[in-house]
């Protein structure tokens, strides 16, 4: 059965303040401004769903510390809800989620009939083994960790205490993961680099002989792949959160801190420094660096060291004849657009001394009629 706040337990929870509407009101639910009902509780905390809150049916909602109801017209509905100021409404908003939502799956320590494990495995306390999880020889599993249905963890795998991996996941040998990282389903750690060269008309392989390293409270998105490094590690950096269908070639490393969007790709060797962003589709060439905090925005490329707190956008695919002379053009723009300035100066003078001299009509009238008037 779900629970039920008043609004002024509401307040309390999120640690925000009432500042409209009555405090007594139920609320057994958390939805969006366009779903809530009466007995929901929303929040709003970007200008662009203003409109959505005008709308809202919701009881109770979160709003910044900011927030202003001196413009409500007297028949806006949200005149009849309950707001709640807060400084962050969408962390608050997250803690009230985790109240309504109901209980997580949980997994009794054990390891299930099904499920295989090889010599000299070390278990920590409390450590799920779900059904048909292969774990190889001399793999080391922390306390609390779960290991979801039809993972695989290769030989000499070590993983931290309290660790999640959802079903599917696989982590090949040479992987270590630190505490409380989380894998969704599907993703692929410690596959092999793409490492080939061409001798004799042939692509040789290039052994990939190295590991990947994850530091704690990482998160990974389902069907990601981060691959083993060459030598040494790729290295994954404390508290990063990549996303799903994201990929990761041999020896990239990323500083703590960063996030890697949806469909994003970094070649191998480089380096992200802290708190980088790679937005949707971003792609990265190898054996470069990001600086600290920068953005690379959706769709876009970086193709050499990038300088920290920068921001860069646009990457069009075209003939690379093409695309090299339209990279000049555009460089040249700023002094064409100067000069362009500087000539629509002289002409506006040469119009305006023309018309104090007289000699306007010479100088821009009718070319045939000028003729004839000099022949004259």
């Amino acid at each position: 059965m779900m629970p039920s706040l008043t609004a002024a337990e509401v307040a309390a929870l999120v640690g925000g303040e009432i500042f409209h509407g009555p405090a007594e009101r139920p609320i057994s639910g958390a939805n969006s401004l366009e779903q809530a009902t009466p007995t929901d509780a929303a929040f709003f905390g970007n200008a662009r769903y203003l409109p959505a809150l005008r709308r809202t049916r919701a009881g109770v909602v979160l709003v910044p510390v900011d927030f202003d109801t001196a413009g409500m017209a007297a028949d806006d509905p949200l005149r009849a809800a309950t707001l709640i100021q807060v400084e962050n409404p969408t962390l608050a908003f997250s803690k009230l989620v985790e109240k309504f939502a109901p209980p997580a799956p949980s997994h009794a320590p054990g390891v299930a009939p099904s499920a295989v494990v090889g010599r000299d495995v070390k278990l920590g306390a409390g450590v799920s083994i779900q059904p048909q999880a292969v774990i190889e020889a001399g793999a080391e599993i922390g306390d609390r960790t779960v290991i979801g249905a039809g993972c695989f963890v290769g030989q000499g795998v070590v993983i931290g205490e309290d660790c999640q991996l959802h079903p599917r996941v696989v982590l090949r040998e040479g992987t270590i993961l630190g505490r409380r990282v989380i894998i969704q389903p599907g993703a692929v750690i410690g596959g092999d680099g793409f490492g080939f060269q061409l001798h004799a008309g042939r692509h040789i392989k290039i052994p990939q002989l190295g590991g990947v390293r994850i530091d704690d409270d990482v998160e990974i998105g389902a069907n990601t792949t981060i691959d083993r490094a060459r030598f040494g590690y790729t290295h994954i950096g404390e508290g990063t959160k990549i996303d799903n269908l994201v990929m990761l070639a041999h020896n990239v490393s990323t500083g703590p801190h960063c996030l890697i969007v949806a469909q994003a790709g970094v070649s191998g060797s480089t380096r992200l420094g802290k708190y980088v962003t790679l937005a949707g589709q971003a792609g990265i060439v190898g054996h470069i660096e990001i600086g600290d905090r920068a953005v690379i925005a959706a769709k876009s490329g970086a193709s050499k060291d990038v300088p920290p707190d920068s921001v860069l956008f646009g990457m069009i695919g075209e003939p690379i004849q093409q695309a090299r002379a339209n990279l000049v053009n555009v460089r040249r723009l700023p002094k064409l657009l100067e000069k362009m300035k500087k000539l629509e100066a002289e002409l506006a003078e040469l119009k305006t001394l023309a018309a104090e001299t007289g000699g306007g009509r010479r100088l821009f009238g009718n070319p045939d009629a000028d003729a004839a008037s000099v022949e004259a």
